[in-house]
């Protein structure tokens, strides 16, 4: 490859690990001396990170190399990611992508650019077996948003049926305390005021943490460790394992200094037949347990909850139990996934398939559910004065934030604002589902 090829573009598809590693192979890049561009600007590289957790992971890669090809027809297209480690042969076949990188190899992007020119037929690969991939590469994002996502943890060791990730990523693994703590310390000093702890099964943090499978950490020594780096406003718990939150984690939280009362915690059903099929490793009860205990500590903190629909053997009756459950469990929204069929799981080969049009009934039903839950939650913090992070975009004429709470704010646009922490009153709730506010005077007062 030409020296004078200088402009890289980067596209993530998926989760938050992925942005923070895309933002890691962009700084190598930048690094070594390329310009960072935009992604629908004429670039020399374009590197699309991609995931296998959605249902249209390849209509979704195609999509994405089509609109590099039309910004520069010449430009060179790299895939790498989870679906790039599963389907490394199928995405090479995909026409304009010329280099496909699995999981051992995406942190290693610049030596496989060299030599690498525009392909006339198969993009190339470059693909381990998943057990080869026992390393660690910590990653942050930033740049692009007022808050930024650190990786801690990668891969999972559990086995739910379901899931492709393990395949996709490896076994669990962890960064050393001491390397979290310096990328902390790192991104508050670029006056970034949040820190979203990323990873794939973050509350087993501290296995292999020096390259073998005991916890030289945990999880509280962990928050325990970044709640005492100075310069960061908030740190949120992006989401965790009912079974790995524990009390102490909790009461943590509740008493801490940085880290933001919400929790995300994933479900996946309501009842317990479902579970056992999924292989999860808690009950009903323990998650239950688990909102009971947060909101004894914090009753305004907010709960997100992960739910699939649709899987096997899961009959009306079932799913049934699963919308009461939620119905009935002081949580504040829900994230619905329809279920959908993956190579290589168990879940694939089992019985009592649920029809597509009945799956997309229930996560319609369970998306409205998800909407009652939040603004009923924002109706009770309707006249609280909470701390507000304003974002960047301006959105005709409004721009947005959220409290540490996880209320959805807006305001009209004002440039002074953005990356600004500012106490204001909880006014209303808005046809759009923000909540509107006022400057409160009495913090006012208190300032004087």
């Amino acid at each position: 490859m030409s020296q004078f090829h200088r402009t890289a573009a980067f596209h993530t598809l998926g989760c938050k690990l992925n942005f923070a590693e895309t933002s890691t192979i962009a700084r190598q890049l930048t690094d070594a001396g390329y310009e960072k561009v935009s992604f629908d600007d004429k670039a020399d590289i374009y590197v699309i990170n991609t995931c296998s957790v959605t249902e249209n992971a390849d209509r979704e890669c195609k999509l994405h190399v089509k609109r590099a090809m039309k910004a520069n027809p010449e430009g060179l297209v790299v895939i790498v990611g989870c679906y790039a480690q599963l389907k490394p042969e199928e995405i090479s076949q995909i026409e304009g992508v010329d280099l496909v990188l699995g999981a051992k190899e995406k942190f290693n992007i610049l030596s496989y650019l060299d030599d690498l020119e525009k392909s006339e037929n198969e993009g190339i690969v470059h693909s381990c077996e998943i057990e080869e991939t026992d390393f660690f590469i910590g990653s942050y994002s930033i740049g692009d948003r007022t808050r930024a996502f650190l990786k801690v943890q990668d891969g999972c060791d559990y086995k739910c049926t379901y899931c492709t990730i393990p395949l996709a990523r490896g076994i669990s693994r962890s960064d050393t305390i001491e390397n979290v703590l310096k990328n902390a310390r790192e991104i508050s000093q670029r006056d970034i005021k949040e820190i979203v702890l990323t990873g794939v099964n973050i509350g087993d943090y501290g296995k292999g943490e020096f390259g073998n499978k005991k916890h030289e950490h945990t999880f509280l020594d962990l928050i325990s460790g970044l709640d005492k780096v100075e310069g960061i406003e908030r740190i949120r718990i992006s989401s965790i394992e009912p079974n790995l939150l524990k009390d102490e984690s909790i009461e943590l939280v509740s008493r801490s200094r940085s880290f933001v009362p919400h929790f995300h915690i994933p479900l996946q059903s309501g009842s317990d037949d479902l579970l056992k099929k999924m292989k999860r490793r808690y009950l009903t009860k323990l998650y239950k347990d688990r909102v009971a205990k947060i909101r004894e500590v914090m009753p305004h903190a907010a709960i997100g909850v992960d739910v699939i629909v649709g899987f096997p053997g899961e009959t009306e009756e079932l799913f049934m139990e699963t919308y009461n459950f939620l119905n009935e469990l002081p949580i504040t929204y829900l994230h619905v996934f329809t279920y959908s069929e993956r190579e290589n799981t168990e879940a694939a080969a089992m019985d009592g398939i649920v029809p597509i049009s009945e799956r997309k009934k229930r996560n319609k039903m369970l998306r409205i559910l998800s909407e009652k839950k939040k603004m009923a939650f924002y109706q009770t913090q309707l006249g609280k004065t909470l701390p507000v992070l304003w974002e960047h975009e301006n959105k005709d004429g409004k721009m947005f934030g959220f409290t540490e709470n996880y209320v959805r704010v807006q305001k009209d646009y004002d440039a002074a604002s953005v990356n600004q922490i500012e106490f204001l009153k909880l006014d209303r709730i808005e046809a759009d589902g923000t909540v509107s506010v006022q400057y409160s005077f009495e913090k006012f007062l208190e300032k004087l």
